[in-house]
């Protein structure tokens, strides 16, 4: 039995600056009402899990932290994702609605968070992918995400029973490989780890590869007509507002991310490089980007947004993830973005705008 009184022997909690640090439940402001979901719905509270209908045989499935859903057609059932979190508690979901099997499932991305008990249907079923999801999974073998046994390019339609599900790849966001899964007839969206509504997007906006693309993404999915979003992510299903305003959200940590960079000059942090102390230039970086990261947050969350309320009365987590998001957005702005120009061969800019 847990003695909460006890540390557990791997719980490090002394490394002071060389470490991460804890956060207590009463750091986080009061999170919105409206991004409580399914968090405390009762059935997930007794079963570990929620299922609703959305529309015409279309259902999602939360756990509280991890979502899919499925797609009942009369003649099987077709599934987006398996996430090890949710686990065959999938499985008890679709046996609550209906008793036809599960015929196809489709793998959104490569993801083993999203795709990891794939196995918990067996070896008939049809699993369907975009080709590069099914390359790294080739490359990177997990027993739990067995090979898709049929793969698109670009775009493809999966018909079952005239049931339509079609799936586009807009190349890289998230990662490679992620696609997205929309209904026409029920108009529903399943953009995984793009969209996440009510809340703030998980820290270093969620791992993403390609943050320009990933950016882009939340826009695409405007393009499509639905009244319903399916994240992955985290309690709530969502719709064009939702979508609406995590592109707020991240326009303005792009917006400041930029102007840090075009501000604050690293050269200010040189300040006691000469000495015993010329090797930590690792010190130079760490505080420098300290200023960047702290400038895009207090920026970010001070400002009164379009409906008049700050982010963190708005979105989920907003006041003390914003911070890592800041530094994924910074960092690749770096990477993806211009720099406004380059140094010239005095050591000069070539820009009043450049940034290193």
């Amino acid at each position: 039995m847990n003695n909460p009184d006890r540390k557990p022997e791997w719980l490090v909690d002394d490394l002071g600056p060389k470490g991460a640090p804890f956060i207590k439940l009463t750091d986080f402001a009061p999170p919105p009402e409206e991004s409580h979901g399914s968090l405390f719905l009762p059935d997930r509270l007794e079963k570990g899990y929620h299922v609703e209908e959305i529309r015409d045989g279309v259902y999602w499935v939360s756990v509280g932290w991890y979502d899919c859903m499925f797609v009942v057609t009369g003649r099987g059932v077709i599934v987006l994702d398996a996430p090890p979190a949710i686990g065959e508690r999938l499985l008890s979901a679709i046996e609550d609605v209906t008793d036809e099997p599960v015929t196809h499932l489709i793998y959104s991305h490569w993801h083993a968070d999203h795709i990891g008990a794939a196995t918990i249907f067996g070896p008939g079923v049809k699993i369907v992918a975009h080709e590069r999801t099914r390359d790294l999974l080739a490359r990177f073998p997990d027993e739990y995400r067995p090979l898709p046994t049929e793969t698109f390019a670009t775009d493809a339609t999966l018909d079952v029973n005239g049931v339509k599900v079609e799936l586009s790849y807009k190349g890289q966001n998230h990662t490679e490989g992620n696609i997205f899964t929309y209904l026409p007839k029920q108009k529903v969206l399943a953009a995984i780890d793009i969209a996440s509504p009510a809340w703030v997007t998980f820290r270093d906006c969620d791992s993403s590869e390609n943050l320009a693309a990933w950016e882009q993404a939340h826009h695409q999915i405007l393009e499509y007509d639905f009244d319903t979003v399916v994240s992955g992510h985290v309690s709530r299903i969502g719709n064009r507002e939702d979508v609406e305003e995590g592109i707020e959200y991240l326009d303005d940590l792009v917006r400041f991310s930029r102007e840090a960079l075009e501000t604050i000059p690293m050269e200010y942090f040189h300040a006691g490089m000469d000495g015993p102390y010329r090797a930590a230039f690792r010190a130079v970086e760490e505080n420098y980007f300290a200023a960047l990261v702290n400038y895009v947050t207090k920026k970010t969350l001070d400002r009164k947004t379009s409906n008049g309320l700050r982010w963190e009365e708005r979105l989920n987590g907003a006041d003390v993830l914003t911070k890592h998001n800041a530094f994924s957005i910074l960092e690749k702005t770096r990477l993806e973005r211009t720099h406004n120009g380059y140094l010239l061969r005095d050591g000069t800019p070539s820009s009043d705008k450049f940034f290193i």
